[in-house]
């Protein structure tokens, strides 16, 4: 007998404490439930879990969770087994010991779910053993990683299709925060879901405050005064190197802010402790490398910082997303410029892929760069380029705050670009800088005698940095490598001779993005303390001090982060509610029976207890 809806909201409520589901949850769980195969894209923070984990409790069997992230695994099976769910993993950093415990579960039938990477699902061996047991649905975790035409395109993730012939009357369930129509055209077709309906939810982050600013001398320097102004959070910081991950961490600590670095060239054991300890931490901030996923299921990361932006709007969205997961205000504040898109493009080139795909991943990376240098809401870009229509503006993203005006530069632009033509593309920015103020050293009769030489008094050292900026984002001018001296050359032929003749303008910002509105606290952000994100009356905080107080020793206790056991925004409505007994306390979102049972007398105890 197919288990309801009604049925799955009574475990919503009995073992998660919430009681509602949320967006397309609802439509999804039930797709599933009665056994056919979904694919589902949500946004990060909108409950994808939920919609195999309700369906795994359910249905008779064990339900199996494909995911390339380890950390992410983990911390899954962390929080399922907080909420008195049966659930495991098998991976590479299982011990012996407890692998032939969670086999000897499996056999048993006591395990509702268990979790997978998909290197070990489709080992041949694994394979026969599970296509032995009865099971409740198959789930996809980060199903772009199918995509070529995807951010994160994972090869292993294409043998994933063989386990539609594996499993064949088994549910099957793929589910994403980002993917395009042509991405999820083609997670569709190589996981054979092409009959399965498709449930996409809106891609709006409200939670989210997003700016970016061009990078401007020392990008280490605005990245430590970004944290600085954001004390006592805990917050995520990606770049694009290892070695810009490791100095920016030792930075970071130097001017006593908690920061650990997190990268592929770590020791794994220093890797699995320093996640640890930034997970459990009430204020850290996080050092990682792009290309380096971390799986983060921590709620209360208040912001995310690109030190280097990523390569797509599709990694930046999913990256950004990792900040403000529990609902509450948090940020995403992006340091870009033309030689990261450079840098972007060059790494694509460089690839082994086919020519189409090499021009799919082009198109993204300067989408990207569009959207960041744009003068439209930021929110409504990315929600536009996911194909989400009727998109109003956000109202709180720095576009929106601080408007950026635009002055019509064409004739400064056509001065620029006569220049680099001059100079033979032979000289960098700094140069073609000097070209067109005069002020050249040592200047030669062959450069001093140039028609463009000291034409460009109309604009300061800055204005013209700004403007050759602006001209390689647009494709007017390009940037060679040449042993880290880029070198500055005309671009598209077409588009320069065009502007030659005045026939396209070139608009830049009067300023550039403004980094006051990154700087300025807006109201709501949390950036008055650590507590600030869940609002409380002054005489509620205290008792929520000693909620947290008691959360981070059991959490210690356990070695589990704190937000496993309850998250932030839990604690603060039984500090407003003071619960006296057990029913009052089963009443609070986030309060299943599972915790109920095991936390409710020592919550009780403390606010029973506590003094205000």
């Amino acid at each position: 007998m197919t288990a309801s809806l009604d049925e799955a909201r009574e475990v919503l409520r009995r073992t998660f404490g919430h009681a509602e589901f949320r967006g397309l949850q609802a439509p999804v769980i039930a797709e599933v439930m009665a056994g056919r195969s979904a694919m589902a894209v949500l946004p990060t923070g909108g409950g994808k879990s939920l919609c195999y984990q309700i369906p795994s409790i359910l249905r008779p069997g064990l339900g199996l969770v494909v995911s390339p992230l380890i950390a992410l695994m983990t911390d899954q099976v962390a929080a399922l087994q907080q909420s008195g769910v049966a659930a495991a993993r098998l991976d590479s950093n299982v011990e012996p010991e407890e692998r032939a415990e969670t086999w000897r579960r499996l056999e048993a039938g006591q395990l509702d779910l268990l979790y997978l990477s998909p290197e070990g699902m489709m080992q041949p061996s694994m394979l026969e053993r599970l296509s032995r047991m009865p099971l409740a649905l198959l789930a996809i975790d980060e199903a772009h990683c199918v995509s070529q035409w995807g951010h994160d395109f994972r090869p292993e993730y294409r043998m994933l299709g063989r386990l539609a012939d594996v499993f064949r009357d088994v549910p099957r369930l793929a589910v994403t925060a980002t993917a395009d129509a042509r991405t999820r055209d083609d997670i569709r077709n190589e996981l054979r879901l092409d009959d399965a309906l498709e449930f996409v939810a809106s891609f709006a982050r409200p939670e989210l405050a997003l700016s970016a600013e061009r990078k401007r001398g020392s990008n280490q320097k605005r990245v430590l005064e970004l944290v600085a102004e954001r004390p006592g959070r805990s917050g995520v910081v990606y770049a694009g190197s290892r070695d810009g991950v490791d100095k920016l961490a030792e930075a970071l600590n130097a001017t006593g802010v908690r920061a650990m670095a997190y990268h592929a060239g770590l020791d794994k054991k220093v890797r699995a402790d320093r996640l640890e300890a930034f997970l459990e931490a009430e204020a850290a901030v996080m050092l990682a490398t792009i290309a380096f996923g971390m799986g983060v299921d921590k709620p209360d990361v208040r912001f995310v910082i690109h030190a280097d932006p990523p390569g797509s709007i599709e990694a930046y969205w999913q990256e950004i997303g990792r900040a403000g997961r529990d609902g509450d205000p948090a940020e995403g504040i992006t340091l870009y410029g033309s030689a990261d898109m450079a840098w972007a493009l060059r790494r694509i080139d460089g690839r082994e892929m086919e020519d189409s795909v090499k021009q799919v991943q082009n198109r993204k990376v300067r989408q990207l760069y569009a959207m960041l240098d744009g003068a439209t809401c930021r929110a409504a870009s990315v929600r536009r380029y996911f194909g989400e229509e009727g998109v109003k503006v956000c109202g709180q993203c720095d576009v929106c705050l601080n408007p950026p005006k635009a002055i019509d530069a064409t004739q400064a632009a056509q001065k620029a670009l006569s220049a680099v033509h001059r100079m033979g593309g032979r000289f960098g920015r700094g140069r073609i800088v000097d070209h067109l103020l005069g002020k050249t050293k040592d200047v030669t009769d062959w450069e001093a005698g140039m028609s463009t030489f000291g034409v460009g008094a109309e604009l300061g050292v800055q204005g013209w940095r700004d403007l050759l900026e602006q001209l390689v984002f647009e494709g007017l001018l390009r940037e060679e490598n040449n042993d880290n001296r880029p070198l500055i050359r005309l671009g598209d032929a077409d588009a320069v001779r065009e502007v030659y003749r005045g026939e396209r303008k070139v608009s830049v910002r009067d300023a550039p993005p403004s980094e006051a509105a990154a700087r300025s606290p807006r109201k709501g952000s949390g950036r008055r303390g650590r507590d600030a994100a869940v609002p409380l009356p002054p005489s509620d905080q205290p008792l929520f001090e000693a909620l947290r107080a008691w959360r981070r020793d059991e959490a210690a206790r356990q070695h589990v982060p704190p937000y496993v056991i309850f998250h932030d925004r839990t604690l603060a409505e039984i500090a407003r509610i003071r619960p006296g007994s057990l029913p009052a306390l089963a009443g609070v979102s986030g309060v299943g029976e599972g915790k109920l049972d095991r936390y409710g007398e020592p919550v009780l105890a403390v606010v029973g207890g506590f003094e205000g």
